[in-house]
């Protein structure tokens, strides 16, 4: 990525927010906040600092890389990588890092022993596949896995993980009870031969209303960043007290008037009806506002909810500011979040998600990606 800046937005984090959704999570001793993928977009260095001093012990990142840029930064905690090492060098980087990093096949068991030297230990943590159909050992497996581990003294498993595939969705709460029963009567039989295990199946949704399946850690990750699991469903009032971490302004380029008939931007999608007045806002597709959000979503201009008109473009959006008076050059557009006026309310990663058919979680990480940060 060019190290200068190509765009005027600005992505904000409210890292004080972020610690008030880690606190509705319950006891850090009992958590392992997920910062993958640079924190979903808020900035990996930065949350992880954040969510330290907040008291949590564990962190779950995406890659070895990111695992070992925390140890470089100074953290200390138990950190697992959820894609596990990708061949020799990512296992030795594990092993020197004191990543305890995923096995999830014969071939990586192989590969954790062989970069443990003799008279020392490497913890490890046994990937399994309940019902997500990814990684992992599945049931039929494990007795050969046990087997495997107990030539192998050396690897030392204190972790058995596993993912829920839709705790979140009330009509499938058959198969997420089946995944329930799956990973005790799997982990059961690991405890058995590895008394020490520990045992982590629940995302979000599971950490907020599942205590069943807590075992003993959790893994919250959408919810530390203020979205709701339940979004749209009848538990939507068990995540509505967690708080958006993420907003993003936009500079107002120009104000100009568009006279009756007279089209917009490329392709002519919108032809102005009457006189309007138009504000031309500096961000599009190259900063995470997708193209498809063409002539179909709003924008908070001085606090209002204005319409978007016109094709969004790779650096630049048209914003019909016709109703609220006085727009200038410099004030400030807010494509998520913002300060909106009495009556008014922000746009949210949810809201510009549910237009686009996708997850919060994509809007956010490519909006945290594309736009500088700044924080709160």
């Amino acid at each position: 990525m060019s190290d200068c800046t190509f765009t005027p937005s600005r992505c904000h984090i409210d890292l004080s927010a972020l610690v008030r959704n880690f606190a509705r999570m319950g006891d850090p001793a009992n958590l392992m906040p997920v910062i993958k993928s640079d924190a979903y977009g808020h900035g990996l260095m930065p949350v992880a600092h954040a969510l330290d001093k907040a008291g949590a012990c564990r962190f779950a990142v995406g890659t070895v890389s990111e695992a070992a840029a925390l140890r470089r930064e100074g953290f200390s905690q138990f950190i697992v990588p959820l894609l596990g090492a990708l061949g020799e060098d990512e296992w030795r980087e594990a092993y020197a890092n004191r990543i305890v990093t995923p096995i999830c096949s014969h071939e990586d068991l192989a590969m954790a022993a062989a970069v443990c030297p003799e008279g020392r230990t490497f913890d490890v943590v046994i990937s399994l596949e309940t019902g997500m159909g990814r990684l992992g050992f599945c049931r039929k497996e494990v007795p050969s896995l046990i087997e495997a581990l107990r030539t192998h003294p050396r690897l030392r498993p204190v972790l058995a993980l596993s993912h829920m595939a839709c705790a979140d969705m009330p009509d499938e709460t058959d198969y997420t009870t089946a995944q329930q029963e799956s990973f005790t009567r799997v982990t059961d039989a690991l405890r058995e031969a590895f008394p020490q295990m520990a045992r982590s199946l629940n995302n979000s949704a599971g950490t907020l209303r599942l205590p069943e399946t807590a075992f003993e850690i959790c893994r919250p990750g959408i919810a530390l960043y203020g979205g709701n699991p339940f979004t749209g469903t009848e538990w939507e009032d068990e995540g509505n007290d967690l708080e958006w971490v993420m907003s993003v302004s936009s500079p107002v380029l120009q104000v100009r008037r568009l006279m009756p008939g007279q089209s917009i931007s490329y392709g002519r999608i919108f032809t102005a009806p009457e006189e309007m007045t138009v504000a031309i806002v500096a961000s599009g597709y190259a900063t995470g506002f997708s193209r498809a959000l063409s002539n179909n979503c709003d924008i908070l201009v001085n606090g209002r909810r204005c319409p978007q008109i016109g094709r969004i473009c790779m650096g630049m959006s048209m914003v019909d500011v016709s109703a609220i008076g006085h727009v200038e050059a410099g004030d400030t557009a807010w494509i998520i979040g913002g300060e909106p006026q009495p009556g008014q309310r922000v746009v949210t990663a949810q809201e510009i998600a549910e237009t686009l058919g996708t997850i919060s979680y994509e809007v956010l990480c490519l909006m945290g990606s594309t736009n500088p940060r700044v924080y709160h």
